[in-house]
């Protein structure tokens, strides 16, 4: 089988590399030229919890040729056009194209290349971007070899080709197959909604929302938010590290809010030094994938009547920040949090 990693960034370039140990063709594929020079001078080197250096192929869109039969998507919605665009001569009609991307992109890829050439999943390893050619696995080993990922067919099926593709990942870590894949992703969608889009939103880390009253309110009324939006639209959420998503939910009495905010509390303390991509995207003055996150929620929401009022304002200060090409600040964007919570509850 001859397989693509599109966008060999922090978690393409360990997938990739943990991928090249089998016997299939691998190429990782990324527009970062000097990435791209390093993983084939040097190698892809994975530090952090683990440290291994292992050959690779990679090269750039540009110097792609032939046909794939396996495609693991894994850049930002927000180029999905140009990658699709550019992909689409590389794949024949029983190519697999297995979006890892962050939302819930399956539909739009299934109307642009054919629905039955897409299945999808979701990542459950941390990673982050070092430099050319290293990327840091942030996640527990034990717990990356364990689960790293969730896949599925888009119909639930347990096909022969999902049960293939589960083989080709244990070669980088624990793999599940899923039964509900859109409950999968709404799911891990809900965890980026209520944590990464807070910290783009106030411009902090994960445990500066923990630790402020009216930041840590409205991650967990963003959750409830995501939940309502997509139960309207038919998901059935699914559990998270044994976890289930519902207990997220939010009584409309408000009575089991301390209970929902100490839940949040205890599930993402551990990882109260990150700060989400979609912040890191702002530092740079680079545009985010709040359209696929909560833009996703809110746009569900409008739909089928749902209101959303906590990620209409996450979306709509991030958009300003991606527009001034500035940071947010705390101290300035929790105030309209703090407002919107008194008339909330």
């Amino acid at each position: 089988m001859r397989i693509a990693i599109m966008g060999a960034g922090s978690l393409g370039t360990i997938i990739g590399a943990y991928l090249s140990k089998g016997t299939d063709i691998v190429e990782l594929i990324d527009v970062n030229q000097a990435h791209v020079n390093a993983l084939n001078k040097k190698g892809a080197s994975i530090v952090g919890t683990v440290s291994e250096t292992l050959p690779v192929k990679a090269l750039t869109p540009d110097e792609m040729t032939g046909v794939y039969d396996l495609v693991l998507l894994l850049t930002k919605q927000i180029f999905n056009e140009d990658v699709l665009q550019n992909l689409i001569q590389y794949i024949h009609n029983e190519t697999i194209v297995f979006s890892l991307q962050n939302g819930v992109p399956e539909e739009s890829l299934s109307f642009a290349l054919g629905e039955h050439r897409v299945i999808g999943g979701s990542v459950e390893f941390g990673a982050t971007w070092v430099e050319p050619g290293v990327s840091e696995l942030t996640s527990a080993a034990d717990a990356f070899k364990a689960n790293a990922f969730q896949i599925g067919e888009l119909n639930g099926n347990q096909s022969d080709r999902i049960l293939h593709i589960k083989e080709i990942l244990n070669l980088v870590g624990g793999t599940e197959v899923s039964e509900n894949l859109v409950g999968t992703k709404w799911s891990k969608l809900l965890v980026n909604v209520a944590m990464s889009g807070m910290s783009a939103a106030l411009g902090c880390t994960y445990g500066d929302i923990l630790n402020h009253e009216a930041a840590v309110t409205s991650t967990v009324m963003l959750a409830d938010e995501t939940l309502k939006a997509g139960a309207a639209a038919g998901v059935e959420f699914t559990s998270l590290a044994g976890v289930h998503v519902g207990i997220f939910t939010i009584n409309e009495d408000k009575s089991n809010m301390p209970f929902v905010i100490g839940v949040a509390k205890q599930a993402f303390s551990p990882q109260a030094l990150l700060k989400a991509s979609m912040l890191q995207d702002l530092e740079k003055s680079s545009k985010t994938e709040m359209d696929y996150i909560n833009g996703a929620v809110s746009e569900k929401g409008k739909e089928f009547g749902v209101r959303t009022p906590l990620n209409d304002l996450v979306v709509q200060l991030v958009k300003d920040a991606e527009a001034q090409k500035s940071v947010p600040q705390f101290e300035e964007n929790i105030l309209f949090f703090e407002e919107l919570v008194k008339t909330e509850i």
